[in-house]
């Protein structure tokens, strides 16, 4: 066969781009168990730092992660729909709530609402942490919803009462660096312990709003708005209200009387 013919170049590409596909799918298949294990690392890193435990900055080993989230917090499995806690099964892998929100036989579609979420999961992850006696001091709630440009992904940390806010964190989102972006910025982030989650009529009212709110004692149930941001700071309000109602984590908080409201 001639090189520079029609057919050698067709069969040339043909055939890199068979040995590519195969030494890409390759890798993906020796590379999966490493990158569960880093996925997983990263969200329990996110979790020390919504409830407290660990520097948003800080540094630290992996080993050091796993080992203060083995020592102060439990991964608890919660049946949205009865709002209990349930054994997960047969599992293969980490088990991951947004997936299961995607697949019709582990979730509830949903009526259009402003968080944008189409459907939850029928079990969500939720993460019990430790006081130094050993009792439960808060809640690690996990939470998403559309913001303007992309899906935010994040933790919520709620405390015993499971009304008092001890935390607001985002592990994924595609927001406007300098913008919207800002939810990962660690002055905005640090006015958000002390607000309250719920108003006297046990409703959501924790809320993103336009400028300035004043202190947690001032505006219990307001936080400064992100300034040039207002979508993404409505998409914030509508993401949390959604999880604390009853299609959310609401259930679950009743049922155990962490909010006081049931």
């Amino acid at each position: 066969m001639q090189r520079n013919s029609t057919l050698y170049i067709i069969s040339f590409a043909a055939v890199v781009c068979v040995v590519c596909s195969i030494l890409v799918s390759g890798a993906a298949v020796l590379l999966k168990s490493r990158q569960d294990r880093n996925i997983l690392l990263d969200r329990q890193k996110e979790v020390l730092v919504v409830s407290g435990l660990l520097g948003a900055d800080d540094s630290i080993a992996p080993q050091e992660v796993q080992r203060r989230f083995e020592e102060r917090i439990a991964t608890k499995y919660v049946d949205l729909r009865e709002g209990t806690f349930t054994e997960l099964g047969d599992t293969p892998g980490i088990y991951d709530p947004v997936k299961a929100a995607n697949d019709s036989a582990t979730s509830t579609a949903l009526d259009p609402n402003p968080a944008q979420v189409r459907a939850v999961p029928h079990v969500a992850l939720v993460y019990e942490v430790a006081d130094d006696a050993g009792a439960v001091d808060q809640y690690v709630l996990q939470v998403w919803g559309n913001g303007l440009w992309s899906t935010m992904y994040g933790y919520l940390a709620l405390d015993k009462d499971g009304a008092t806010v001890r935390g607001l964190t985002f592990y994924e989102h595609g927001e406007t660096p300098g913008l919207g972006g800002e939810v990962d910025s660690p002055g905005w982030k640090a006015l958000w312990p002390g607000r309250l989650a719920y108003d006297d009529a046990g409703k959501p009212a924790i809320q993103v709003i336009k400028g300035p709110a004043g202190t947690p004692e001032e505006a219990p149930y307001e936080v400064d708005g992100l300034s040039g941001a207002t979508l993404t700071s409505r998409g914030v309000t509508n993401m949390l209200q959604f999880w604390l109602g009853e299609n959310g984590y609401a259930p679950f908080l009743k049922s155990f009387g962490k909010s006081g409201r049931a």
